[in-house]
C-alpha cells in the first residue's frame, strides 16, 4: 500500500504543475514558464510533467484557460447578477476589482504583458476585451441606456479599470472605498443608495469610519 501511494504521488498533479506555472508567470513572465525550472521548483522529475501535459504549449494553454474562465467569466457573470438599479449593477461589477477570487489582477497584468510578445495571446486578449465590453454594454442597456450611451459608459468603466491594472496602481483600501460612490455616479450617471453601499461594503468586510 505504501509503495502504491508513493507511485501515485511522486508525479504531482495537473493542479500542482499549473499552480507552479502560474506563480512563475506572475513573478517573471512567460519566459520563466519552462518545464525543467518548474520541475526543480516542485522537486519533481521532468518526465513526471508529461503525465499531465503533452508539452509546454499545453501548459501555457492551461494558463490562458484559467485566465479566460476566471477573469472574463466572472466579469460577465457579475454584469448579469441581479440588481435593482444600474448603480447596484455597477457595484456588482466592482466586486471583481476587490475580490481576487472573482478577478485576478496580477494574472491579468501578466497575460497582457505576455500579449506584447505573442500574436496568439494578443488575439486572446482582444477577444476577451470584446466579450467583456459586450457584457458591460448589455448591462447598461438593460437599465435603459440607449446603444450609443451604453457603449460609451461601458468603455469608460472598463478601460479605466484596465488602466489601473496596467499601471499597477496601488491604493489604500479606505481611499478606494471612499471613491467608490463617485466612480459609480460617474460611470452610471446615478449615485448609489446608502443601502446599496452598505451591502457592498459588508461583503468586502469594510466598515466606513
Amino acid at each position: 500500500m505504501e509503495q502504491a501511494l508513493n507511485d501515485s504521488g511522486w508525479r504531482g498533479s495537473p493542479e500542482v504543475w499549473l499552480e507552479a506555472a502560474y506563480e512563475s508567470l506572475l513573478e517573471s513572465g512567460v519566459e520563466a514558464v519552462k518545464i525543467q525550472p518548474l520541475a526543480k521548483k516542485l522537486n519533481l522529475s521532468r518526465t513526471s510533467f508529461y503525465w499531465f501535459f503533452e508539452d509546454r504549449e499545453a501548459l501555457l494553454q492551461a494558463l490562458i484557460t484559467r485566465w479566460r474562465e476566471k477573469n472574463t467569466g466572472n466579469i460577465v457573470k457579475q454584469t448579469e447578477a441581479y440588481a435593482e438599479t444600474i448603480a447596484e449593477a455597477m457595484l456588482n461589477l466592482f466586486d471583481c476589482w476587490l475580490d481576487r477570487r472573482l478577478f485576478d489582477s496580477p494574472l491579468e497584468f501578466a497575460v497582457r504583458s505576455w500579449a506584447l510578445q505573442s500574436q496568439d495571446i494578443l488575439s486572446e486578449v482582444q477577444q476577451a476585451d470584446r466579450i467583456r465590453l459586450d457584457a458591460l454594454t448589455k448591462m447598461f442597456v438593460r437599465f435603459g441606456q440607449n446603444a450609443v450611451s451604453a457603449d460609451a459608459r461601458a468603455r469608460t468603466t472598463y478601460l479605466i479599470q484596465i488602466g489601473y491594472i496596467t499601471m499597477q496602481a496601488k491604493e489604500d483600501i479606505a481611499v478606494r472605498m471612499k471613491r467608490i460612490p463617485e466612480y459609480v455616479a460617474i460611470f452610471t450617471g446615478q449615485a448609489p443608495q446608502q443601502r446599496e453601499l452598505d451591502r457592498f461594503f459588508a461583503r468586502h468586510g469594510y466598515s466606513p469610519q
